[in-house]
């Protein structure tokens, strides 16, 4: 099993994304709950000895922050620009830029390139002009959109075979790092000519430092696959997982707050 992919193929991935988060401070209970919806395209730009380079480009992406304090904290769609509002001009720079991934044939992401550029493009749309703003606006974006944030993002979606192909292999071991590391375990669970169903179960560990705040949280994560046999993209896929840990703000000072996430993360290919 491993991806066998040609020049020219694309695949436009439907990507939704929930995530809660709960935090105990002072006897308060704070939640927050995290809503992202994207579509991306790959399409296949160049074919290696031992893997692919893929261009992707968001065509949309809408993000939506509630807290239980604090009511809506942030509410975008990349597609519907309103030129009078820096956040939408930021989202919607995104839009149909490419991005170069080099993927090994296993799914593993070597190489991200476009990451930073793209960072420019956003930091320029929204329209700060003194350079101390422009560097923290930097800073903000480099988590979610440079180059090793989108690395590690695409590879919860893209890593799921073996480093060596192997017809026989019913069962593999796999890691990835960043401010999600995983170490996965997978197993074929069914099989037929143009079909795999691939399950995952993940001892997970996250380390988030952001906006003033750090988290170090440990937990489980579970994941589901329906992918296509001829080409090894997905066709449809789940990822569940809830992590648990501690918390330092700049607000709290050396108080640990305790923290958990749990998250559910849906890839579906939009076909013809």
């Amino acid at each position: 099993m491993e991806y066998k992919l040609s020049i020219g193929d694309t695949f436009t991935i439907k990507q939704i994304a929930v995530q809660h988060i709960s935090q105990e401070f002072e006897g308060y209970t704070h939640e927050l709950e995290n809503n992202i919806d994207g579509v991306l395209e790959f399409t296949v730009a160049a074919v290696e000895e031992d893997g692919y380079k893929l261009d992707m480009s968001f065509l949309d992406l809408g993000m939506q922050i509630n807290s239980s304090v604090q009511g809506i904290l942030m509410q975008v769609r990349a597609s519907e620009l309103d030129e009078e509002d820096a956040q939408s001009r930021i989202f919607h720079s995104i839009l149909n830029v490419p991005i170069r991934i080099v993927l090994h044939k296993s799914g593993h992401v070597s190489a991200v390139h476009g990451g930073d550029a793209l960072i420019e493009k956003m930091t320029s749309a929204s329209g700060l002009t003194d350079s101390i703003s422009k560097q923290a606006l930097r800073s903000s974006l480099k988590s979610e959109f440079g180059s090793e944030a989108l690395s590690n993002s695409f590879e919860q979606m893209t890593y799921i075979y073996p480093e060596k192909d192997s017809t026989a292999q019913n069962s593999w071991k796999n890691e990835y790092n960043g401010k999600l590391s995983a170490r996965n375990e997978w197993t074929l669970e069914k099989a037929s000519d143009s079909i795999n169903h691939i399950k995952g179960k993940s001892s997970i560990i996250m380390n988030i430092s952001d906006s003033g705040t750090i988290m170090k949280l440990s937990g489980e994560q579970e994941t589901l696959v329906v992918a296509d046999v001829e080409t090894g993209f997905i066709l449809d896929m789940s990822v569940e997982g809830k992590a648990s840990g501690i918390a330092v703000t700049e607000f709290s000072g050396d108080t640990q707050i305790p923290t958990t996430i749990s998250s559910k993360t849906t890839y579906k290919q939009l076909r013809d």
